[in-house]
C-alpha cells in the first residue's frame, strides 16, 4: 500500500550541507533528492514539512516544494492552505499566562539566562536564527537534556523540556568551548509541545489515519513522529549520533535509510511510493 501522506524534516533529512537541496553529506552534487520529490508529487501524495524552523520560514520552504502543508517550531503551529490556514499549539504553558507566548513568559521568568548560565562554554542562544521564535527559544551547544529537565524541575518549570535536534557544524561565530563533539541545536519549549502531537492534529482534520502517514527525519526529536505514523524513516546521519542506536531500538515502526540526508531522504521517499 502506497503511503497518502509524507511528513518530512527538512535540515539534515531533506535538505543537506548549509540548506542545500542539491549537495550530499560529503558536498558531492546529486540529483536524487529532487527526482525524488517529483515522483512524490507525480504521485499526488501531499508532503508536509515537519521543521524547528519558525512559521514564516517553513511556509516559504513549504511553497519552494510545493508542499500541502507545514508544521513550524517543532509542532507548535500546524498550517495548510499557504498559511491561510493555522492552529497553535499551546502545550502545557500554565493558563495563568493567558495568550502571551512561551517566548514571552520564558522571558519574564529569565529561565534562559539562567540556565546559559549554568552552562557556561556549553549553552548559548543560536543567534541570529533564535530571535523571531515564538514558541521555543532556540539554542546551540552540548549539554544533556535530561538533567536539563531535571534542573528546570526544581526550579518549578517542570512545564518546560529541552529537546535535541540535532548536531550542526560549528564555526568562528560560534562562542563555545573548543570541543571535538559537534554542537547541537536545542529547543526550550512547553512539555506536550511535539511534531507527534501536530502530525496526529493534522491527520485527524484531514480525516486519515496514521496507518496512512510515513514521517522523514534524522534527530532524536524526530523519534517523537513515531507514534503518530505508520513508519518512520531516520536517515543514516542521524542513526549514527551516540545514543542514537538505543533510542531506535525502543521504535518498533522504524527504518534506517542507507544513506544520510538527501539520498536518504530520496530512499524513504520512494519506499514510501513501493511499500
Amino acid at each position: 500500500m502506497t503511503a497518502r501522506i509524507v511528513y518530512t524534516d527538512l535540515d539534515g533529512t531533506m535538505v543537506g550541507p548549509r540548506g542545500s537541496f542539491w549537495h550530499t553529506a560529503d558536498r558531492e552534487l546529486t540529483a536524487s533528492p529532487a527526482a525524488a520529490l517529483l515522483e512524490l508529487h507525480r504521485a499526488r501524495v501531499p508532503l508536509v514539512l515537519v521543521s524547528g524552523r519558525t512559521f514564516e520560514q517553513v511556509i516559504e520552504a513549504a511553497r519552494i516544494f510545493a508542499c500541502d502543508g507545514a508544521i513550524a517550531e517543532l509542532g507548535a503551529t500546524v498550517a495548510w492552505d499557504a498559511g491561510r490556514g493555522v492552529h497553535r499549539i499551546r502545550g502545557r504553558l500554565p493558563e495563568e499566562y493567558g495568550d502571551r507566548t512561551p517566548m514571552d513568559v520564558m522571558a519574564e521568568l529569565g529561565v534562559v539566562e539562567e540556565l546559559i548560565a549554568e552552562h557556561p562554554g556549553q549553552l548559548e542562544w543560536h543567534a541570529p536564527w533564535h530571535a523571531t521564535h515564538d514558541t521555543d527559544a532556540l539554542l546551540r551547544g552540548r549539554v544533556d537534556p535530561i538533567a536539563v529537565d531535571a534542573w528546570l524541575a526544581e526550579r518549578g518549570a517542570g512545564w518546560l523540556t529541552l529537546k535535541d535536534n540535532g548536531a550542526i557544524p560549528a564555526t568562528s561565530r560560534f562562542g563555545l568551548d573548543d570541543d571535538p563533539r559537534p554542537p547541537r541545536v536545542y529547543h526550550l519549549m512547553p512539555r506536550g509541545i511535539s511534531k507527534g502531537a501536530a502530525i496526529a492534529w493534522d491527520l485527524e482534520r484531514r480525516g486519515l489515519a496514521p496507518a496512512d502517514a510515513v514521517a522523514i527525519g534524522d534527530s532524536v526529536s524526530d523519534l517523537d513522529m513515531a507514534p503518530a505514523v505508520g513508519r518512520l524513516f531516520i536517515t543514516a546521519n542521524g542513526a549514527s549520533v551516540d545514543g542514537m542506536t538505543a533510542m531506535l531500538d525502543a521504535v518498533p515502526n522504524v527504518t534506517v535509510t542507507d544513506a544520510p540526508m538527501g539520498e536518504g531522504w530520496a530512499q524513504a521517499v520512494r519506499e514510501s511510493l513501493t511499500r
